[in-house]
């Protein structure tokens, strides 16, 4: 449907995404005359290409602590209101086949486009106006919002910035959020890119992946590791990377399912006349093991030097350079300070009718839905509270 200029509307969304078109279904539902812009030339761009384009909409296990923010606490109601399981019920709802792959992460059987479909008709099942190719270029309030862009001015009571974070700016990221919030005076936290592969001089082992535990001070994650040409990524890096700071050390556990030094003095003893690397190669990659083996037989190494091996294999600390930045990352870091925002509501607390939601607010789930869900939880607790105009 097509938006008529100087329409008025209750809400405007900025930013046709997963919190935006979210929160668009929930105000429609609620009777409220929704208008979404989108600057690009259809929704949903990034959930089109998650998930290998089957979309990790969501986490079993979605709960607070696998969430960073400078207030651990906001996301809580959020997410206690809207949550995983009310989601997958709508999934159901539209039949969309799904599966369970590792650690609680759901992906469609068949495309991300079913997840926007989805969103789409539930958009027009509650008269929610959708404008694509809108790039805002104003936004000011006095008794209302009034939202200018290139093809026309909008206005409404309430207004929601819903256009995400700084990740992936091929896919039309900006700051735009962050500045449109700033302009009305809320807070923005540092920024900084987040679910991203770590940059660093590493041997020259590029394609090598296996199964590691990433420590960074109490964080842990265990998934894979990917060995690249500018230095790690995989799972576990990616998680651990929004955790990481510049000037810290990453220390990996090679063999997180192996006690090392046991399982090597124990092949001296089975196989004293093995090398070295082919025992290594036994449980780890073989282009791994040559690189970390010395050269010898088992039966010539001491026991304190296997025990020293065993400690590195057990504990090997990386001193990243830096990251791959936003083009790389997955999400954003930071975003608005959530003191400025009711974590019921999502609303500003000193600029009636303004709601942030979704990547654009200082709240980072970790990898495998997490990010989604905050977006169907914040999005849906915007919906919930915008009121009808006066």
């Amino acid at each position: 449907m097509r938006a008529g200029a100087h329409r008025p509307y209750d809400v405007i969304v900025a930013g046709g995404g997963a919190a935006g078109l979210m929160c668009a279904i929930r105000a429609g539902q609620r009777g409220r005359r929704v208008l979404v812009l989108e600057h690009a030339d259809k929704v949903g761009k990034k959930i089109l290409i998650s998930g290998g384009g089957r979309c990790n909409f969501t986490n079993l296990g979605c709960r607070p602590d696998a969430f960073l923010s400078a207030n651990p606490h906001f996301c809580k109601s959020a997410l206690a209101r809207y949550t995983q399981h009310d989601f997958i019920t709508l999934v159901d709802k539209h039949r969309i086949a799904w599966h369970e792959k590792t650690l609680g992460q759901l992906f469609c059987d068949g495309s991300a486009r079913q997840i926007v479909a989805m969103l789409l008709a539930e958009s027009r099942a509650v008269g929610v106006e959708i404008a694509l190719a809108h790039r805002i270029t104003g936004v000011e309030k006095a008794d209302r919002f009034v939202v200018d862009t290139d093809r026309g001015g909008f206005t409404a009571d309430s207004f929601v910035l819903a256009t995400g974070g700084l990740s992936i700016p091929k896919m039309g990221a900006t700051g735009f959020a962050h500045d449109i919030a700033r302009r009305f005076g809320l807070a923005v936290t540092e920024t900084r890119p987040a679910l991203v592969p770590l940059t660093m001089e590493v041997p020259e082992l590029s394609g090598v992946s296996l199964p590691v535990a990433v420590r960074l001070g109490r964080e842990s994650f265990r998934e894979a590791m990917l060995f690249t040409h500018r230095g790690l990524s995989g799972p576990a890096i990616l998680q651990i990377s929004s955790y990481w700071r510049p000037g810290q050390r990453i220390v990996v556990d090679l063999l997180p399912d192996l006690d090392a030094d046991a399982f090597l003095k124990e092949r001296k003893q089975a196989r004293p006349r093995a090398e070295l690397r082919t025992v290594l190669s036994e449980v780890l990659p073989q282009r791994l093991a040559h690189h970390l083996a010395t050269e010898g037989t088992m039966i010539g190494l001491r026991d304190r030097d296997l025990a020293a091996l065993a400690g590195r294999l057990k504990a090997w600390a990386m001193l990243p350079t830096g990251t791959e930045g936003y083009a790389k990352a997955e999400v954003t870091a930071g975003g608005v300070d959530t003191d400025a925002l009711s974590s019921r509501t999502m609303a500003a607390h000193k600029v009636p009718g303004l709601y942030v939601v979704g990547e654009a607010v200082d709240v980072t789930g970790w990898l495998g839905g997490y990010n989604f869900q905050w977006a169907w939880s914040s999005g849906w607790a915007a919906g919930e509270a915008i009121p009808k105009s006066q």
